[in-house]
Formats: C-alpha cells, sequence, structure tokens
C-alpha cells in the first residue's frame, strides 16, 4: 500500500511538467490525424496522466 501512495504522490508533482510534453504529442498528433476540439482536449489530458504515471514509476523503482 505504501508503494502505491509514494508512486501516486510522485505522479502528483509530475502533472505540472508533463502538461507540455503532452500538449506537443497531441498537436503532432492532430496534424497526422484529424480529431475534433473535444477528442483532442481529452487526448491531452490522458497523455498528462499517463505521461506523470510513467514518471512517478520511474522514480519510485529508479
Amino acid at each position: 500500500m505504501q508503494d502505491l501512495v509514494l508512486t501516486l504522490v510522485f505522479s502528483i508533482v509530475m502533472l505540472v511538467f508533463m502538461a507540455f510534453p503532452a500538449m506537443k504529442i497531441s498537436d503532432w498528433l492532430q496534424e497526422k490525424m484529424a480529431f475534433s476540439d473535444r477528442t483532442h482536449n481529452v487526448l491531452q489530458i490522458l497523455l498528462t496522466v499517463f505521461l506523470s504515471l510513467c514518471i512517478g514509476l520511474f522514480l519510485k523503482y529508479a
């Protein structure tokens, strides 16, 4: 349980820093494929959460 909490704490801190890479990735995907604005926004939020969880896991186990 403590491992999960520690990973989530690292991930919450990284949410702010992963917003910019998520914007760039979603903009790049928008150029390659045609998305609606709603889909673009949802993709950007999901990418931000996914990237921050990946970095949180990296910080926990590295």
